[in-house]
């Protein structure tokens, strides 16, 4: 009754050892799909953080400008302060 003359014992031992060889290779399986998984997800992150370099590279890449142009800002409050002077002042006279 019993294959290749295995005693009951041995035949329940063979089945447990089966069942758990089962139950590891599913484990296996689980893990190695999750970690496919978040691979593919870090991925998919490292792609946009590297697209959002490159577009911070192109957004700075004109900082020469910033030199110009706060040159230029300044002079414009200068003008800007001048005439507000000028104003404060003959506004004072037309008010005497």
């Amino acid at each position: 009754m019993y294959a290749l003359g295995l005693t009951a014992t041995q035949e329940s031992l063979w089945w447990v050892t089966l069942g758990l060889a089962l139950i590891v290779i599913l484990a296996v399986a689980a893990f190695l799909t999750l970690l496919v998984t978040l691979v593919s997800t870090i991925d998919k992150r490292v792609d946009l953080i590297r697209a959002t370099l490159v577009q911070a590279e192109v957004n700075t890449s004109d900082t020469a400008l910033i030199a110009e142009t706060a040159e230029w800002l300044e002079a414009v409050l200068a003008e800007g302060l001048e005439h507000h002077l000028f104003l404060g002042r003959v506004l004072d006279k037309v008010r005497s």
